[in-house]
């Protein structure tokens, strides 16, 4: 596909590999629909060093995002574990840096969805979820959870809501995706995809 063709960002933070797993199997939705490109990156940590120690690409993995990655994109997909009911750290000094996209209204009408994975069954997956929908919001982003024509959302024992993906990693965060969470990621990838291209069409329109 030629650079002009649209893409969706997956746009994640990942400790123990748990929530980079998801963002696999999103991107894996998002490439089965015709006319999107995926593009995965991620968030480099943070700590209370002063001094600069991330090397500018990791060393595995996703490279790191920057602004041009959600400047540019046709729609986001938003991925972090919980951290006592709301997204981590790492992921939110990203996006609180974003105050130039907001002034320039750089992801007004571009569809938004979010992914969370948790230690434990009822650990915050709903309140990370929807806190992470907040700053979409403020930047007039169109946030798109998962219907319930998705029926995987009434058969799964371990993640899935309607506000987004979700994953049971486990006490030791060594809990593998499962057949009912990877469908629901699936599903959210193609969803997002199809959205993406209509809404940028839209946008294309309007112009």
């Amino acid at each position: 596909m030629s650079d002009m063709t649209p893409y969706v960002l997956i746009l994640y933070y990942s400790r123990s590999g748990a929530t980079a797993a998801m963002a696999q199997q999103i991107v894996a939705g998002v490439e089965s629909v015709p006319g999107i490109q995926a593009r995965l990156r991620t968030v480099a940590p943070v700590s209370t060093t002063c001094e600069a120690v991330e090397p500018e690409i990791p060393a595995e993995g996703a490279v790191y995002a920057d602004l041009d990655d959600l400047r540019h994109c046709a729609a986001l997909a938003l991925g972090s574990p919980t951290r006592f009911g709301n997204m981590a750290a790492p992921l939110k000094y990203f996006l609180d840096s974003t105050s130039s996209l907001w002034m320039n209204g750089a992801l007004i009408d571009k569809p938004a969805c979010a992914f969370t994975s948790t230690a434990s069954l009822h650990g915050g997956q709903e309140s990370t979820l929807l806190t992470m929908l907040v700053p979409l919001l403020h930047h007039g982003m169109v946030y798109a959870g998962v219907p319930y024509n998705e029926t995987t959302l009434l058969e799964t024992r371990s993640g899935g809501t309607p506000y987004g993906v979700s994953h049971l990693a486990g006490p030791r965060s060594d809990r593998p995706v499962d057949d009912h969470e990877r469908t629901l990621c699936l599903a959210q990838g193609k969803r997002i995809a199809r959205l993406a291209l209509a809404l940028h069409a839209m946008r294309q329109e309007a112009v």
